[in-house]
């Protein structure tokens, strides 16, 4: 779960008596992580379910893409340059750049680096 690297490594709760308050904040300060125990009850029922909605998120993004919009992404992600992605697909550089800012677009990605960090994180590319 990408957004999960993101997340606060732990929360600090007021109500609890300052020597253990002290203990926990020593304990985030040596790299370890502390969650409440009714967010730890949601992640295992997150995990238990199959890992959240960002797969079926990123499937709806995915799907106002035309076929060859979701093989450049592919290519894209393989970090395929423009005049590769031409020679792969037997096109124009010209029809590869509008097929890059057309799924650009569509996906609301800033640039190609985005674009392959979406495709690896939306499951669509081999992790190889």
């Amino acid at each position: 779960m990408p957004w999960l690297g993101s997340a606060p490594r732990a929360t600090v709760w007021l109500d609890t008596l300052r020597p253990d308050r002290n203990s926990r904040v020593r304990s985030v300060a040596a790299g370890d992580a502390l969650l409440a125990p009714s967010v730890t009850r949601r992640l295992i029922d997150l995990f238990a379910r199959g890992g959240g909605n960002e797969r079926r998120q990123a499937d709806g993004r995915v799907q106002p893409l035309t076929d060859r919009e979701r093989e450049v992404l592919l290519l894209v992600a393989k970090g395929q340059s423009n005049a590769e992605l031409a020679s792969t697909l037997h096109i124009t550089e010209h029809t590869v750049k509008t097929h890059v800012a057309g799924l650009l677009r569509k996906l609301d990605l800033r640039d190609r680096v985005h674009a392959a960090i979406f495709a690896y994180e939306s499951d669509l590319t081999d992790r190889r």
